[in-house]
């Protein structure tokens, strides 16, 4: 919930920037919240040698 309260105030102060023109900080302020999609560097690979499990 807290979550959810959070983005929502970072998006009304990203609404109140860009109604006085300031479009860049809105931007700004709309991309802190996003989360990364990843951590790993844009040039990794999985490990082809990786243990395989089945069922049988």
């Amino acid at each position: 919930m807290k979550k959810l309260l959070k983005s929502f105030e970072t998006a009304m102060m990203a609404v109140a920037f860009a109604e006085e023109g300031e479009f860049e900080t809105a931007r700004q302020l709309m991309n802190e919240d996003r989360p990364r999609k990843t951590d790993r560097p844009s040039d990794y690979q999985r490990p082809t040698d990786r243990k395989v499990l089945r069922a049988e």
